[in-house]
């Protein structure tokens, strides 16, 4: 059964922190990919966090397992973001229609 999960993710070894994100290398095969998981419906919500360096996203997932291999496939994966916890999210606000 599918469940909301919160992924953190952080700047890996190969972020240029002089650089903004969509200037880092890579930035157009992760957008895509990050794209076509959104539109898949696997990504409910996701963005940077202020400092830049972190991201949050809002998965539907069977399984943390699931958000791992997934995410596994991210041209970014290992080298500009690296994940830092996946958590199961019990959401019980809800103003979606």
């Amino acid at each position: 059964m599918a469940m909301f999960l919160v992924v953190n993710r952080q700047s890996g070894p190969a972020w240029d922190r002089s650089r903004q994100m969509e200037e880092q290398s890579g930035w157009a095969e992760h957008a895509s990919f990050m794209n076509m998981l959104l539109d898949a419906g696997f990504i409910v919500l996701g963005g940077p966090l202020e400092d830049d360096r972190r991201v949050a996203l809002a998965v539907e997932a069977d399984s943390e397992d699931e958000v791992r291999a997934t995410l596994a496939e991210d041209p970014w994966h290992g080298t500009h973001l690296q994940e830092v916890s996946i958590e199961p999210w019990t959401i019980r606000l809800d103003a979606r229609t």
